[in-house]
C-alpha cells in the first residue's frame, strides 16, 4: 500500500495538477481537456467522500478508496501526459480495451440492485473519461486511423450510452460521438462535408432514437442539427424531415426541434429585413448549442444596423438565461469579446476605434438567475488565473460584483491560493527588480505585474459588504487579529492567510511592482476601520523612524482611502491620534533636495486635508463639536494662535510646517463635498482673514491669502457672507510692499470676481475703490507682472 497511499496522501497536489492541466488544454485540445474536467470533479468527489471519515471501523473505506484511485490514475495519469513514447506505441490497444470496458454495460439491466447499477454507471464515466482522454491526445492521422478502426464500434457503444439513465454519461458520449463525426477538435476549417459518410453510415441507429422524446432523442437531435448546421452540403436534411414529419407525434417534434437548430440560417435571418423574421429567429437560437450561436451574436451586438444590433442583443441574453447552468459559455462569450477587441480595427462595421465591451457586457446582471454561482465562479477564474491580462474577464467580474459578494468565501479562498503560489515570483523574479520593465525580460515583467494585478482587481470590484464582515477567517485571519492585540509593528510580507494580510502585505512590500502596491494600498482602505486603523498607525510609525518614505506613502495612501471610504467610522476612530502625531514629525522634516520626503509630506497634507472633510461631515451629522480637532489644529499652527486649546504654548511653530497646514485647507477646499461648504467656510475664512491682517512673515500672509483663493473659487455661494471681508484682505494686500504678497492680492480679487453672482452682488459696494487702485498699479507698480494683472482686471471691470 506504500506506494497507493503515496497518491492518497497527495491528493490536494493531484487536484490542483489536473486543474492547470484542464486549464491549459482548453484552446488547443478541448476534447482533452474535456476529460480532464471530468476527471478533476472525480477527484474532489473522492477527495470530498472520504473526509469526514476518522473512526477506525470506517479505514476499511480510506483502503477501499485508496485503491480506487490507485487504480485510476494508473490510466488517467498516462493519459494525461501529451508526449509519451509507450502511449504513442499502444493506443490502439488502449482505444481496444476502453471500448470492451464499456460494452458489457450497454445492455440494459432493469432488475438489477440500485448498488450495482450505480457501480456500473461509475465504470462507464471511467472508460468514457478515458476516451476522451486518449482521442484528445490524437493528432489529426492517428486519429483518423484509430477510428477507421475502431470507429464504428465507437458508434454502436456511444449512441447505446444515449439511453443511459445518468446525465453526465449522456453528456460525456456525446461530446465523444461529436470529436468522432464532425471532427471538431482536429477539423481547421469549417467544411465539414468530408465527414458525411460518418454520419450516413449511423444515421439509421440515430433517427431509430428519434421516436419518442426522451432524453436520448433530446441528444440526437442536438447532434444531428449541429451537424447539417455546420456542413455545407444539406442533401439529405429535406428527405430526413420529410420521413420524420410522416411519422408517429414524437417524430414529428423530434423533426421541429431539429429544423430549429440549424444555428447559421437562424443567425442570417437576424439580419433579414423583415422584422417578423427576425424575432422568430431571434425566439429559436436560444434553443441551439451555445458555441454554435455565441460568436455570431456578439458580432452582431456591434453591427452597424441598429435594428439588428437590438435584436441580437436580446438573442443574446436569451441564450445567456437559457444556458445559465453552463459555465463554458460564459467563458465562449468573453473569448469572442476578447477577440473581438483585438481584431476590431479589422471589422468595418464596428463603432468606433475601440469596441464598448460594455455593451455586452451590461447583460450579465440580466442573467441573475444563475443557480449554481460557485460552479460558474470557479470557470471564470480558471480563465482569469490563466489570462491574467485579459481585460475583457476583469471587466465582466464588475458585472456581477453582487453576485461574487454573496460567494465571498469562495472568491476570497480562489484568490489566496492563487496569491500564495505566486511566493516564488515574489522572491525570485520580483526580488532585486526595478519597477519598469526592460529589455529582454519584459515579456516576463509583463506577465509578472498582470499576474500580481489581477487578485487586487477582483477584489476592487467587490462592494463594500464584504470588508464588514469581522467574523470572516478569509477576510480577517487570526494572525491579523493578533497584530491588532499585540500592537506588533513587524509584518509578515509573505502572510496570504487572509485578504486583509494580503493586501498590507502587498502594498508595503518593497520589491513589489509600484502598480501592485498603489493598488494594495487604495484597497488597504476598504479594510474595516477596527482592522486598519491599528495596523496601520503602528506601521506608519516604524516607517516614519526608519524614514522609509515608500512605506509612508503606501500608510498614508490606505488611510486617505479610508476616510474617503469610510468617513467618520475611520476619523473617529481613536488610532487617529496616533496617525496624526506619526504625520507631525513627518511634516517637520527637512524636504530640500529630498523628493522622497516631500512626497511623502504631500502624503500627509492629503491625510490631514480628509481629516478634516470627515470630521465637518460628523460634526453635521452628530450636531456636535468633535473633540481634538484636526481643523482647530490646523488653524491654529497657521495662525500662531497660542489661545488655542490644541497649539503648544512657548514653542515657535517652524516656518515650513506652519506653510504646511496651509496647504492642508487648500487641499480640503479641493476636496470637501457640497454638503459640507458652508461649514468649512464658517470654520477657516474668518480665522484665516484674521491671520492675514496681523501675520508679520510675508510667507504666512501670501499662503493665507492663497487659502482665501482657493475658498473663494471651490466654496462658490458658501463664501457669499465673507465676501466683503475678503475683498478687504485683496485690496490691503495690492498695497503692500512685498511684491509676493501685491501678486497673491490681485489674484485673490480675480477669484473674487470671476465668482457667482450672488457673491459679486456682496462686494460690488468695494468694487469702485478696487477700479481705482487698479487703474493706479496698472501704470505704476514696480513689478511687471503686478501691473499685467491689474491691467487684465481692470479690462475686466470696464467692459
Amino acid at each position: 500500500m506504500g506506494t497507493k497511499s503515496l497518491l492518497w496522501v497527495h491528493l490536494d497536489d493531484l487536484i490542483a495538477l489536473v486543474g492547470r492541466l484542464k486549464a491549459w488544454s482548453r484552446k488547443s485540445r478541448p476534447l482533452h481537456s474535456s476529460g480532464l474536467e471530468r476527471v478533476f470533479e472525480w477527484l474532489q468527489g473522492t477527495q470530498a467522500q472520504y473526509a469526514c471519515i476518522q473512526d477506525e471501523a470506517d479505514m476499511q473505506m480510506i483502503k477501499t478508496g485508496i485503491l480506487l484511485l490507485s487504480s485510476c490514475w494508473k490510466h488517467y495519469g498516462m493519459l494525461a501526459h501529451l508526449a509519451d513514447n509507450f502511449f504513442r506505441l499502444h493506443y490502439r490497444d488502449l482505444f481496444n480495451e476502453y471500448l470492451s470496458g464499456i460494452e458489457p454495460f450497454t445492455v440494459n439491466h432493469g432488475d438489477e440492485p440500485a448498488a450495482e447499477k450505480d457501480s456500473a454507471i461509475q465504470t462507464i464515466k471511467f472508460f468514457l473519461n478515458c476516451l476522451s482522454l486518449l482521442l484528445g491526445k490524437l493528432d489529426g492521422k492517428k486519429f483518423e486511423e484509430a477510428l477507421a478502426e475502431h470507429g464504428t464500434m465507437l458508434s454502436r457503444v456511444l449512441i447505446s450510452l444515449f439511453q443511459c439513465a445518468d446525465e453526465d454519461v449522456i453528456n460525456s458520449a456525446i461530446c465523444l460521438f461529436k470529436a468522432a463525426i464532425f471532427r471538431t477538435h482536429v477539423t481547421s476549417s469549417k467544411d465539414y462535408s468530408s465527414n458525411v459518410r460518418e454520419l450516413d453510415s449511423v444515421l439509421p441507429m440515430l433517427l431509430h432514437l428519434l421516436d419518442e422524446r426522451d432524453g436520448a432523442s433530446k441528444a440526437v437531435v442536438k447532434l444531428v442539427a449541429d451537424y447539417f448546421s455546420l456542413c455545407s452540403g444539406n442533401h439529405c436534411l429535406r428527405d430526413i424531415l420529410k420521413d420524420l414529419f410522416s411519422g408517429n407525434f414524437s417524430q414529428r417534434m423530434n423533426a421541429i426541434d431539429m429544423w430549429q437548430d440549424i444555428a447559421g440560417l437562424l443567425l442570417q435571418f437576424l439580419e433579414d429585413e423583415e422584422p417578423v423574421i427576425q424575432t422568430r429567429a431571434s425566439e429559436l437560437l436560444p434553443l441551439l448549442d451555445s458555441s454554435l450561436v455565441l460568436p455570431g451574436l456578439v458580432r452582431l451586438s456591434y453591427i452597424s444596423n441598429d435594428m439588428v444590433e437590438s435584436v441580437a442583443s436580446e438573442a443574446l441574453l436569451a441564450v445567456l438565461k437559457s444556458h445559465k447552468d453552463e459555465p463554458e459559455v460564459l467563458c465562449l462569450l468573453l473569448d469572442n469579446l476578447s477577440c473581438l477587441c483585438n481584431t476590431s480595427d479589422d471589422i468595418g462595421n464596428a463603432k468606433g476605434p475601440k469596441l464598448d465591451t460594455d455593451k455586452v457586457l451590461k447583460l450579465l446582471p440580466e442573467w441573475s438567475n444563475v443557480e449554481d454561482w460557485n460552479r460558474m465562479i470557479n470557470v471564470l477564474f480558471d480563465k482569469l488565473f490563466e489570462e491574467p491580462s485579459n481585460a475583457v474577464v476583469i471587466r465582466s467580474c464588475s458585472y456581477i460584483s453582487d453576485q461574487l459578494a454573496d460567494a465571498a468565501d469562495l472568491v476570497f479562498h480562489r484568490l489566496l491560493q492563487y496569491a500564495a503560489g505566486q511566493k516564488d515570483i515574489e522572491d525570485g523574479a520580483l526580488e532585486g527588480k526595478t519597477e519598469t520593465c526592460q529589455g529582454n525580460d519584459s515579456l516576463e515583467c509583463e506577465t509578472s505585474i498582470f499576474s500580481h494585478l489581477c487578485p487586487l482587481l477582483v477584489i476592487r470590484v467587490l462592494p463594500l459588504r464584504v470588508f464588514d464582515d469581522l467574523g470572516s477567517p478569509l477576510m480577517y485571519g487570526e494572525n491579523l487579529i493578533r497584530k491588532i492585540k499585540d500592537d506588533a509593528g513587524t509584518f509578515n510580507l509573505d502572510d496570504t492567510e487572509c485578504v486583509g494580510s494580503l493586501l498590507m502585505s502587498r502594498a508595503l512590500n518593497k520589491f513589489e511592482f509600484e502598480d501592485v502596491r498603489k493598488l494594495a494600498a487604495e484597497l488597504c482602505g476598504r479594510i474595516h476601520p477596527h482592522i486598519l486603523i491599528p495596523i496601520i498607525s503602528s506601521q506608519l510609525e516604524v516607517a516614519a523612524k526608519a524614514e522609509d518614505t515608500m512605506k509612508i506613502r503606501a500608510c498614508l495612501f490606505s488611510i486617505c482611502t479610508s476616510l474617503l471610504v469610510r468617513r467618520k467610522d475611520s476619523y473617529q476612530h481613536p488610532g487617529m491620534i496616533r496617525i496624526r502625531n506619526t504625520i507631525k514629525t513627518i511634516l517637520s522634516w527637512c524636504s530640500i533636495g529630498r523628493d522622497d520626503v516631500l512626497k511623502a509630506q504631500h502624503g500627509c497634507i492629503d491625510c490631514l486635508a480628509w481629516m478634516i472633510c470627515s470630521e465637518l461631515e460628523a460634526s453635521k451629522s452628530d450636531n456636535a463639536i468633535i473633540e481634538s480637532s484636526v481643523c482647530t489644529h490646523v488653524l491654529s499652527v497657521l495662525t500662531e494662535d497660542d489661545d488655542s486649546s490644541l497649539s503648544e504654548p512657548g514653542a515657535t511653530m517652524q516656518l515650513s510646517y506652519r506653510l504646511c497646514m496651509a496647504n492642508v485647507l487648500i487641499s480640503a477646499c479641493q476636496k470637501i463635498p457640497d454638503s459640507c461648504r458652508k461649514p468649512l467656510a464658517r470654520r477657516i475664512v474668518q480665522p484665516v482673514i484674521a491671520a492675514s491682517e496681523v501675520t508679520v512673515e510675508p510667507e504666512i500672509r501670501a499662503a493665507c491669502n492663497q487659502v482665501l483663493f482657493t475658498v473663494v473659487f471651490h466654496l462658490k455661494s458658501a463664501v457669499r457672507n465673507f465676501a466683503p471681508g475678503i475683498l478687504k484682505v485683496a485690496l490691503r494686500c495690492l498695497r503692500d510692499d512685498l511684491e509676493q504678497v501685491r501678486v497673491t492680492g490681485a489674484k485673490l480679487l480675480a477669484s473674487l470676481m470671476a465668482s457667482e453672482e450672488t457673491v459679486v452682488e456682496r462686494i460690488s459696494g468695494g468694487l469702485l475703490e478696487a477700479r481705482t487702485l487698479l487703474r493706479s498699479l496698472s501704470t505704476s507698480d514696480s513689478s511687471a507682472d503686478v501691473q499685467q494683472l491689474c491691467q487684465k482686471l481692470l479690462s475686466c471691470m470696464t467692459s
